[in-house]
């Protein structure tokens, strides 16, 4: 049953990934938090803030169940309004600029007819980059890890999964990418050729490819010397960051309209953040972050 099966899978995925992140934290460590849900279910908030390598890092997962609200089943696009759904969903921002931010969410849904049969279902997640200083090297490792997990799954994976992952993490009232990509998939349901179970079998190994993609670009960069003017732009992209996860982003807003809990919700935001008027680059390493942000490109 892929209900009991995802949840299976990410209890032991945020056990895995907080684990290894410890490991590179001298003092620091996760701080867990149990929490219940008033419309049904619940979650396990994990936090991590001030460490000398992260300065801010949550690693959570839900498994909540009840009604949707009239908005939501408008925004789905479905009939019935009897939910489950579970998931799991991080975001870490490292203290050193040349470390980029990341986001990675895997999620699970089902609806319910009137008798509890399950009348639809589907997965989703993704994961992506968001850099502040641009390290071709690092952006190309993480997409390779990308392609090469999706092509093991489905040939058409990585390329329709990057495209769909560009246009999603678009600032549009800015015109410019919110990082440089990586993959992002939604309502993934069973095809001809790829079974629902097929589909589980591609998000859990691309969940479980989440510390190969990214923990040897936090390892290489978390201890290289950086300039207060480099930290100084992270703090101002790190805005960019914010206004797109309370303006565009799905998740953000699902919780918001399921009555989720907002400090679950909120803690994708960094801790420290700015906004100067009419910030525009002042140097070449900033311009070329500028501009790759605002025509996205082919990685591998």
């Amino acid at each position: 049953m892929i209900k009991s099966e995802f949840l299976t899978f990410i209890y032991s995925l945020q056990d895995k990934i907080t684990e290894a992140l410890e490991g590179l934290e001298p003092s620091k460590k996760f701080q867990e938090d149990l929490w219940d849900r008033p419309g049904g279910g619940g979650g396990k908030t994990r936090i991590l803030s001030d460490g000398q390598v992260i300065e801010k890092g949550g690693v959570n997962t839900s498994a909540v169940h009840g009604k949707l609200s009239p908005a939501m089943t408008k925004q789905l696009g479905v009939e019935e309004d009897d939910f489950f759904a579970c998931g799991i969903s991080l975001v870490l921002h490292p203290v050193n600029p040349h470390a980029p931010t990341v986001h990675a969410n895997f999620r699970y849904f089902e609806l319910y007819d009137e008798d509890k049969n399950i009348v639809n279902q589907w997965l989703g997640g993704g994961i992506d980059l968001t850099p502040y200083i641009i390290y071709e090297s690092d952006i190309k490792h993480f997409h390779r890890v990308c392609k090469t997990t999706c092509d093991l799954h489905h040939k058409d994976y990585y390329p329709k999964f990057k495209e769909a992952c560009d246009q999603y993490f678009w600032n549009h009232h800015r015109e410019e990418a919110r990082g440089v990509g990586g993959i992002f998939f939604d309502y993934l349901k069973p095809t001809e050729s790829m079974s629902l179970q097929d589909q589980f079998d591609f998000v859990k190994q691309m969940g479980n490819q989440f510390l190969t993609a990214y923990l040897p670009i936090l390892t290489h960069r978390k201890d290289q010397t950086y300039t207060p003017e480099q930290r100084e732009w992270q703090l101002i992209r790190r805005g960019r960051y914010v206004e797109f996860n309370l303006i565009h982003d799905k998740g953000t807003l699902f919780g918001l309209k399921t009555k989720g809990r907002i400090e679950s919700i909120f803690m994708s935001l960094p801790p420290l953040v700015k906004w100067a008027y009419q910030a525009i680059p002042n140097n070449k390493e900033q311009q070329q972050l500028v501009d790759i942000l605002i025509q996205p490109r082919a990685w591998v």
